[in-house]
């Protein structure tokens, strides 16, 4: 058994020192308002509930700025106002908007923070991490122990089709378990938030074809191009077993997202309504991207396919769900094993940088002065090339999903990145994003 000591984020400001004890005795109900099924079904949340028509189209010709109507600046609106309202009353660790930020120089652009804050007030634990699947565990601490002040709203689908909002709406627990937006209470970003899909159901962190839906509804809701939403699996640096994903606002646009692709393979069906897979091309991480189909559906399915089968072989990943909900990376790793075994160099291991889905994507985290200010795109790339696949091993984890998943070979089309394109892709700095956190080099 393969184990590696962690000593991960604080992601709720319940978690730190939350002894098995303490967790059993407020999960009996401790009369405060947490996310259990003691205090939850008799609660009040807002309701953000969002379109969910089966049918609804991926709109592949949208413009960047992802300007789609009323509905979509309204959850914009809401999430921020929100957050920017739990920060006023204290509950973050630590203003991210103090935190400096810069592009590393060199061709990729890699985007280096300095966060100190996020490296201070840890509590220690030991993560298995050779099982990507593992049972959860109410004993850990889980989402169920957050207060309510934490969240945001809940986010779910309408009965209707159309898109509604109520500041208060009591959770009905006969129907089902709610979805529900917190705050990450150590953000990387500006409204850095966790979306736990049917918080009562204490699901572990494994995707199953309904919560990436979830989530990449969400993604699409915001519809802004600066708002990502990431996942991790166990072994990929998740560091709760219980089912979220994380996201935030960046308004550059990340390193991944501008790397050029080459096309391997799609679904079946017609023409319109295939979902294209590609594999990224001169970048460190190998990994795969989605994009196209008919309908949100078709895209989500064709994602959440792949990562069950990665699941169920053990392999962990990391998922970053960017352009509105258009592009989906799929990123297969092995640095935490590798660490484990004793095969990452320690000028690597020094940084203590665990490269999850942000920094695998470009947003790498440092936490001390002296990396940041060395911060290089050798190291960058360094760093992110312990974490990939060996190509051998990759091209074997390919066409094993492609077997399972359905897809069909294609023959390899290179897809250029001509500059027009690159430069209507960028995200526009968002005007709800603080203009003075950002220092470029």
């Amino acid at each position: 058994m393969l184990t590696i000591k962690r000593v991960p984020t604080v992601v709720s400001n319940y978690q730190e020192n939350a002894s098995s004890e303490d967790l059993e005795s407020k999960s009996r109900g401790s009369g405060r308002n947490c996310l259990g099924k003691c205090c939850l079904p008799v609660s009040k949340l807002p309701l953000y509930s969002f379109k969910n028509a089966e049918q609804e189209t991926v709109e592949n010709d949208i413009d960047t700025s992802c300007g789609r109507g009323p509905p979509m600046a309204f959850l914009n609106n809401l999430l921020l106002g929100q957050w920017e309202e739990r920060m006023s009353r204290g509950l973050f660790r630590y203003d991210v908007t103090t935190c400096e930020t810069k592009v590393i120089p060199g061709r990729h652009g890699f985007i280096a923070q300095l966060n100190e804050g996020r490296h201070h007030k840890k509590r220690a634990t030991e993560f298995r991490i050779d099982q990507v699947l593992q049972p959860f565990d109410e004993n850990k601490f889980n989402f169920t122990k957050v207060g309510q002040e934490e969240v945001l709203f809940r986010f779910e689908p309408s009965n209707d089709n159309e898109f509604h909002y109520f500041p208060s709406s009591a959770v009905d627990a006969a129907s089902s378990s709610p979805s529900v937006v917190a705050i990450n209470v150590s953000p990387i970003e500006y409204g850095h938030v966790l979306l736990i899909p049917r918080v009562l159901d204490c699901f572990p962190q494994s995707i199953d074809h309904e919560s990436l839906f979830l989530a990449l509804h969400f993604a699409s809701e915001t519809a802004d191009p600066a708002f990502r939403v990431g996942y991790n699996s166990l072994g990929a640096f998740a560091t709760i077993n219980h089912l979220h994903f994380q996201a935030y606002y960046l308004s550059l646009q990340l390193p991944i997202e501008k790397a050029p692709t080459c096309r391997l393979m799609t679904s079946d069906g017609s023409t319109d309504a295939r979902v294209i897979v590609s594999k990224l091309l001169d970048y460190p991480v190998s990994g795969l991207v989605f994009e196209g189909g008919c309908t949100l559906r078709d895209l989500s399915d064709a994602v959440a396919n792949s990562c069950v089968f990665l699941q169920n072989n053990n392999i962990p990943f990391n998922v970053l769900i960017a352009d509105c909900g258009r592009r989906i990376f799929l990123l297969p790793q092995c640095y935490a094993e590798k660490q484990a075994l004793g095969e990452v160099g320690r000028e690597l291991l020094d940084t203590q940088v665990n490269p999850a889905v942000w920094e695998i994507s470009g947003h790498i985290v440092l936490k001390r002065r002296k990396d940041y200010d060395e911060a290089s795109e050798h190291y960058a790339w360094r760093l992110l090339s312990e974490v990939s696949l060996s190509g051998k091993r990759f091209q074997e984890v390919t066409n094993n999903i492609a077997e399972a998943a359905g897809f069909q070979q294609v023959e390899d089309d290179v897809t250029a990145k001509h500059e027009s394109n690159q430069e209507s892709s960028v995200p526009r700095a968002a005007s709800h994003l603080p203009k003075d956190c950002l220092v470029q080099q």
